[in-house]
């Protein structure tokens, strides 16, 4: 029987598998539960989901949610006629092989994880029998994290419907008491405030949140579709200046470290500002207005410095001074000042930093080194683990370096390690219109040290988690656990001694501040104990190498498995009945590009036109939809398809491309047009939603990689452009995935074109191997152009970048060939190469090209063997006569029709649209957004022609 599809999305966005959805009294989530139980500031959530299927067919029932990122899942289950279907975690590579093995078999894979700012979305889905149901329960576990002095517990619910019987019941015990316990968050306003029940004794809170069918539709956010947003519950516990909370059982203990009331130390801190051309617009405004915002919260004995950089290094004062009145005022005349341009040079510029603060050691302070940056190095030093080495030689243990990573074209990994070796965090400043707020918050976590040099020990305790601290901060919270030696808690005699201003000082047990527990809530002590265990091994494991990482990594995997926590070391393979997909989830970490989901095939379709291939994606445990070869061809098309299969050449805007795909939505029409033309090619494409990008430079099983696409004054895919009166266009260029038995056929591309002040893009297809013009400055007699591919993987083959008459630049996807006047220089390995004007750094998977006030960066993917080019330009030139494929602007639109065609305004003529789920492949993984796919010609406003070229 055939199946429809249904969506169910809970805490996540609904990504659509099909154009419309089925009607939605077909098919009824009649119970949706969350209960999330905290005890000593570790929260154990489960979501229960009851789901019938009203329908006289069988369909494809889907559960999807938001989790908070630092969780862990521990369970996930489905239960259906009876059975119970539990959810395995193995480690990866055992995962990896059971779904290479289901995908051998045809069957797809549907479970994506990914990251956003505070969530990870888990999703996964199952077959349910006509007037059947399904029970879906998923566990996940976290240890509560206290921040400027409170902690919050998350909750992001989109049922996508409104639910009878929806429910949050929330219970939070803490032994120590409570100061002060609050709910916030979109689902807390207006009529939703009143489904809110707030209860709290001493020791014991409960909130309830038991919203009616019409409030569910009430909040901002809310519509016909339910509910939309989070629901957070904050509160903080009592404190004293005593040795702190700890719980014990017979084998376990947690230690909860927070003094409050203590002098504050005078502290001595570094800013260290990208001011590099790739910061310009928003960025360079909202760091301005950050960093004057944090200079005003300065105290009087407090000393700073302020150093900015581009390809040089640019000191407000050579030394640290006092942050007296007068010289706040400078250094924020200083600081709005500051100006983007030139390149990148972070080794000199943090080792400039590190230098002022170990010129300037104050007995009784506590220093600290901040960098903020958004790129990779391009001058000066620019190997990553020189500077890596370099910085922990500096730095040598005395002070802790954050590093704030503005975006995502910076390497996160790369900062993140460099942090961890020098006992900072690293954090990652999304670009969007509160990064100034998202910075100043960040430096109001470490703007009052309390303590230094802090040490836990344990008499009578092993196995403990990290215990050595560099610096404890104002409304934090250390956190210590471990065993207890030989299980005999008589012996065991907790303490710490850290340093306070000039002063050493013991904190030491005290009776009333210490509880045991007994055996009753062993295991979630030893969970706890688990838990912090592996996220710090996890952290370790990135900053060692060889035989070392191995045995960590080792050790990680071990007790993941052990307590059933998917980590990035585990997957979970979800268990099914016979005959079922193959679903996987695998947790990413924060320097990864985002997992996202991207619509199976559909099932009807795939049985009459495809057969399934071979062809196995690699990488991640997290895949593309197998390779589908179409047998048959007999569907219905629109005309404006077919002529751009055939005619049309996408052309990009100064947002970027990627080269892409058809949605399964889509494939039905483009196959009668591969009939009709003998188009051996199709594609699948979808595009990243705004604010949302991986690392960059990272390449994952799609073999794409990601950038994004940011708003006026932002950067794009390929070109992050300032211009004054227009947005940057997101035209993008995403992989074909999909082969026909013919090998001599063209490769259909299509392209994303941005739209201005609206949320869905335009986009076209076009076919053949092409020539485009990507860039042309004919004032300073530069040019940049690319070659698409005619086989397999698409993309762009070569790229020549041209700098006046003498120095060219050609890129393949083997080497790279500098030409100076009459010297050629054949490149492969990893090094720096300059040529006049031009630098050309080639890194693991990315060739780095500047000249003057240009940079580009070109990736290398690679997927399955043959290698594709993916060009980004980083950093325009200043001048506003560009032309060609990154220079194109973003789409202006509005409807006019909507049946019976659907027809759009573009400027000021009118075209025939269709409404299309297209998949991006400028991601590692793919995204799903729809487009309103039209002729290139009418998404362009102009005729292709006018950027093909015949020479490179």
């Amino acid at each position: 029987m055939e199946r429809s599809v249904v969506q169910i999305t809970l805490f996540g966005l609904l990504l659509s598998l099909a154009s419309t959805l089925p009607n939605k009294d077909d098919w009824d989530i009649y119970s949706f539960h969350i209960n999330s139980t905290v005890t000593s500031r570790y929260a154990t959530t489960v979501i229960t989901s009851r789901v019938a299927n009203r329908m006289n067919e069988s369909k494809e029932i889907e559960f999807h949610v938001r989790i908070p990122k630092n969780a862990f899942i521990s369970k996930f289950r489905m239960f259906i006629d009876g059975q119970v279907y539990d959810g395995v975690v193995k480690a990866k590579e055992q995962a990896q092989q059971q779904y290479s093995e289901a995908v051998s078999r045809g069957e797809s894979a549907g479970l994506v994880s990914s990251v956003g700012r505070t969530l990870e979305e888990f999703k996964t889905s199952v077959t349910v029998a006509a007037h059947k149901k399904v029970t879906f329960e998923l566990t996940y576990e976290e240890l509560m994290k206290r921040t400027r002095g409170k902690y919050e517990l998350q909750i992001h619910a989109r049922p996508m419907q409104p639910v009878s019987d929806f429910k949050v019941d929330v219970h939070i015990q803490e032994e120590a008491g409570f100061s002060f316990i609050d709910v916030k968050g979109g689902l807390s306003t207006k009529a939703l405030a009143n489904a809110i029940t707030k209860t709290h004794t001493d020791k014991e809170a409960w909130v309830y949140f038991y919203p009616t069918v019409d409030q569910q539709k009430m909040c901002d956010s809310c519509s016909d579709q339910g509910m939309n947003g989070d629901l957070v519950i904050i509160y903080d516990v009592n404190r004293d200046n005593g040795l702190g909370h700890i719980k014990k059982s017979d084998r376990y203990f947690v230690h909860h470290f927070a003094p409050s009331d203590l002098p504050r130390v005078p502290k001595n801190v570094v800013f260290v500002i990208d001011q590099s051309g790739s910061m310009s617009g928003r960025k360079i405004l909202q760091t301005r207005t950050a960093l004057i915002h944090i200079l005003n919260d300065l105290a009087e004995d407090d000393h700073f410095g302020l150093i900015t950089f581009d390809g040089n290094i640019l000191h407000w004062k050579r030394e640290l001074v006092q942050a007296n009145s007068k010289n706040l005022e400078s250094a924020k005349n200083f600081a709005s000042n500051i100006q983007a341009r030139g390149s990148t040079n972070i080794n000199e510029a943090v080792l400039q930093g590190a230098r002022m603060l170990n010129d300037h050691s104050r007995e009784g302070s506590a220093s600290i080194l901040i960098l903020l940056t958004d790129g990779d190095p391009t001058s000066g030093v620019t190997n990553l683990e020189n500077i890596q080495s370099n910085v922990r030689q500096a730095i040598a243990g005395k002070f802790p370096l954050y590093c704030l990573g503005f975006g995502f074209d910076v390497d996160f990994k790369f900062l993140e390690k460099m942090s961890l070796q020098n006992n900072g965090v690293a954090r990652r400043i999304y670009e969007d219109s509160d990064a100034d707020l998202q910075l100043k918050g960040f430096y109001e976590e470490v703007a009052t040290p309390l303590l230094t040099d802090v040490t836990m020990i344990y008499v009578g305790g092993t196995n403990l988690t990290q215990t050595n601290f560099s610096q404890y901060y104002n409304g934090s919270e250390i956190v210590v656990a471990g065993e207890i030696t030989d299980n005999n808690i008589e012996t065991f005699t907790p303490q710490v001694v850290a340093i306070s201003s000039n002063r050493r000082i013991i904190f030491s047990k005290s009776n009333k501040t210490v509880e045991s527990t007994g055996t009753v809530s062993d295991d979630r002590i030893q969970r706890v104990w688990a838990y912090l265990t592996v996220k710090q091994l996890l952290d370790k494991e990135l900053q060692l190498s060889g035989p070392e990482k191995e045995k960590v990594k080792k050790e990680a995997l071990e007790l993941s498995l052990k307590y059933s926590f998917v980590t990035p070391l585990t997957s979970m393979v979800v268990t099914k009945p016979p005959g079922e997909n193959t679903d996987v989830l695998h947790k990413p970490k924060e320097g990864e590009t985002p997992q996202r989901w991207q619509p199976r095939v559909d099932h009807k379709f795939s049985r009459q036109y495809l057969a399934p291939s071979s062809r196995v994606s690699s990488g991640g445990v997290i895949h593309d939809n197998p390779v589908w070869r179409p047998i048959s061809r007999q569907l219905n098309h629109h005309s404006h398809l077919a002529s751009d299969v055939m005619n049309k050449q996408s052309i990009g805007g100064y947002g970027g491309y990627s080269l892409s795909g058809i949605s399964n939505t889509r494939t039905r029409a483009v196959q009668g047009i591969l009939k009709e033309k003998n188009i051996g090619r199709q594609v699948m494409q979808q595009h990243t939603p705004r604010g949302e990008r991986g690392e960059r430079g990272k390449i994952g099983h799609s073999g794409a990689v990601m950038e994004q696409h940011t708003p006026r004054g932002g950067r794009g895919y390929l070109a992050p452009v300032v211009l004054p009166d227009v947005q940057p266009a997101v035209v993008h260029l995403s992989r074909d995935t999909t082969t026909l038995e013919s090998t001599d056929v063209p490769v259909l591309h299509r392209f994303l074109l941005k739209a201005e002040n609206q949320t869905v893009p335009l986009c076209f297809d076009v076919s053949g191997p092409v020539r485009l013009k990507l860039l042309h400055y004919p004032s300073r007699e530069l040019s940049v152009n690319g070659e698409l591919d005619s086989v397999t993987n698409g993309g762009f083959s070569r790229i020549f970048i041209h700098v006046k008459d003498s120095q060219h630049v050609e890129i393949d996807t083997n080497w790279v060939t500098v030409r100076d006047g009459q010297t050629v220089t054949y490149y492969t390995g990893q090094d720096r190469i300059t040529a006049g004007s031009v630098t050309v750094i080639v890194r693991n998977n990315e060739i780095d090209v500047s000249t003057g006030d240009m940079r580009m960066v070109i990736i290398v993917h690679e997927n399955n063997g043959p290698k594709i080019l993916w060009p980004v330009l980083r950093q325009r030139p200043s001048d506003n006569n560009a032309e060609g494929l990154l220079a194109v602007e973003a789409a202006v639109y509005e409807e006019v029709q909507q049946a019976p065609v659907r027809k759009l305004k573009i400027k000021n003529q009118e075209a025939d649209v269709t409404g299309e789920m297209v998949v991006d492949y400028s991601f590692a993984s793919p995204v799903t957004m729809k487009c309103w796919l039209t002729s290139a010609d009418s998404a362009l406003q102009r005729p292709l022609f006018q950027f093909v070229i015949t020479q490179l």
